[in-house]
C-alpha cells in the first residue's frame, strides 16, 4: 500500500509540475522582494557576506571576488568580480542598498562585474546619483571605461522606463581616488560609529594594490586584497575579530601546471607557474592570523577552484596546525555576524 500510495503521489506530483514550480518560483520571487533593507531583522553590528569567493578560476561555489559589509544599515561591496549583483540578489542583499564599492586593485576578476552591480542599483533604487567607485591611483580610468561601455545601455533604460524609473543623473558610476600615506594607508570614511582605512599590500608586479579595514561599533574585519604575505595585513588585522585572506594553494597549481605541461599547454602552464608568487599560502595566512592574535580566518579568492568541500582539507594543508582559532575556506552566501558590545563571531550561509 505505500508503494501505491508513494506512485499516486509522484504521479500527481508530475501531472501538476508546472504548476508546483510557478508557485516555488512566486515564493522566491516574494522572498526576494520583500529583503528591501538588508540590516532588517538583524542586530546592530558588523556584517560580513561573501558574495564571491574565487578567483579568474572559478568553480560552482567559488565567483568572482566581491564581499559584502554592512555595518549597522550601511552596505559596502568589496571588489566586484563577475556575479557579483546576481550573487548579492540571492542573497537577499539588495544592490540598491549599496552605498560604495572600494576596490583593492584593477584585475579583471575584481572588476569585471562592476557595470552590472551599478545598473541593478541605479534601477532597483532609482537613485539619482552614479555609485560611488573607491581606489587607488587608476581607478578613474577603469570607471571611465566601465561607463562607456554600458552607456548604449543606460540610454536604452532611460527610453523604455523613463525618468521618473531610471532618473540620468544616476547612471553609471564616480571614481573616488584616493591617495595613500607616508605610512602606506588612509582612512576613507569616519565617523563616530564607522572608519574605513584602505592599506597597501604587495601584489606586485600589481601596483597599487591594497586591503580594507573596517571598524564599526567595538567589532572589526580585515580584507587583505591579493597580496603575497604582507606585512601591512598581520599591522592592520593586530586582534581584529575577522580576516578574510586571499589563499591559494601552492601544491594544487603545481597539479595543474603539470597537467597543463603534459598535454603541451605550455602558456597555462607558465600562468600556473606565474601567480605562485603573488598570492598567500594558506599556511602563511594561518601564521599572519596567528601572530597577529585574530579571532576567526576566513579564506576568499581560493585559488585553484575547489568544487567540492572534500577538496578543503587539500588546500589548508598545514594551516590549521599554525593557527589555534578557527578557520573557515569560504564559499559564496557565507554569512558572518559580529553583533555590537559582543565577541561573537556568527557564522551562516545565505542561498
Amino acid at each position: 500500500m505505500a508503494l501505491i500510495a508513494f506512485t499516486a503521489l509522484g504521479l500527481l506530483a508530475w501531472f501538476f509540475r508546472g504548476a508546483i514550480a510557478e508557485r516555488l518560483i512566486a515564493r522566491v520571487i516574494d522572498r526576494t522582494a520583500a529583503a528591501e533593507n538588508p540590516a532588517e531583522g538583524l542586530p546592530d553590528g558588523l556584517h560580513v557576506g561573501l558574495c564571491g569567493t574565487g578567483s579568474p578560476m572559478t568553480d560552482p561555489r567559488h565567483s568572482g571576488p566581491c564581499t559584502a559589509v554592512l555595518a549597522g544599515d550601511r552596505l559596502f561591496i568589496v571588489d566586484a568580480g563577475p556575479g557579483s549583483a546576481a550573487t548579492l540578489n540571492r542573497m537577499m542583499l539588495n544592490p540598491g542598498r549599496v552605498e560604495a564599492v572600494f576596490l583593492t586593485h584593477f584585475h579583471g576578476d575584481h572588476v569585471g562585474g562592476l557595470g552590472d552591480l551599478a545598473l541593478q542599483r541605479w534601477v532597483a533604487a532609482s537613485a539619482k546619483t552614479p555609485l560611488e567607485v573607491h581606489g587607488p591611483t587608476g581607478v578613474e580610468s577603469v570607471v571611465e571605461g566601465v561607463s562607456l561601455a554600458y552607456s548604449k545601455d543606460n540610454d536604452y533604460r532611460i527610453l523604455h522606463h523613463g525618468e521618473r524609473i531610471v532618473p540620468p543623473e544616476g547612471r553609471g558610476l564616480r571614481a573616488k581616488e584616493f591617495l595613500m600615506g607616508t605610512d602606506g594607508r588612509t582612512v576613507i570614511i569616519e565617523t563616530p560609529s564607522l572608519k574605513i582605512t584602505a592599506f597597501l599590500v604587495d601584489h606586485g608586479p600589481v601596483r597599487p594594490a591594497v586591503g580594507y579595514r573596517f571598524d564599526y561599533k567595538g567589532r572589526s574585519v580585515v580584507i587583505s586584497g591579493d597580496t603575497r604575505a604582507s606585512a601591512a595585513v598581520e599591522r592592520e588585522a593586530k586582534n581584529v575579530d575577522l580576516l578574510i585572506h586571499e589563499g591559494l594553494s601552492p601544491r594544487l597549481v603545481a597539479l595543474m601546471e603539470s597537467g597543463f605541461a603534459r598535454h603541451a599547454r605550455t602558456t597555462y602552464a607558465q600562468v600556473m607557474a606565474d601567480i605562485r608568487n603573488y598570492h598567500t599560502s594558506p599556511e602563511q595566512a594561518a601564521e599572519i592570523a596567528q601572530r597577529a592574535g585574530v579571532r576567526m580566518l576566513v579564506f576568499n579568492h581560493i585559488v585553484p577552484p575547489l568544487p567540492s568541500r572534500m577538496l578543503d582539507a587539500r588546500f589548508l594543508g598545514d594551516a590549521t596546525s599554525r593557527y589555534d582559532g578557527p578557520i573557515r575556506v569560504g564559499v559564496d552566501g557565507d554569512w558572518f555576524s559580529l553583533p555590537a558590545g559582543s565577541t561573537s563571531i556568527e557564522v551562516d550561509s545565505r542561498p
